[in-house]
């Protein structure tokens, strides 16, 4: 499957793990979620790692992109 890009700015948590968790379920192997705090960055994270798969992060302005791959 192809890239999936999340927007979760502005959403407090758990919506953007809610929402990470849904796609990651969906059978995409790729994922790009953008975070706006570091609250939500460090769940997504957890997930990602309770989940077996690989992240990177990286730092856009204020925001923090974060890959996620199979």
């Amino acid at each position: 499957m192809s890239m999936k890009k999340i927007d979760a700015r502005g959403l407090s948590c758990p919506q953007p793990v809610v929402l990470t968790q849904k796609v990651i379920q969906e059978g995409h192997d790729v994922l790009e979620v953008i975070v706006d705090n570091e609250v939500s960055k460090e769940n997504i994270l957890r997930l990602v790692n309770k989940s077996g798969m690989k992240s990177e992060i990286r730092k856009e302005g204020d925001d923090m992109v974060i890959i996620i791959e199979k």
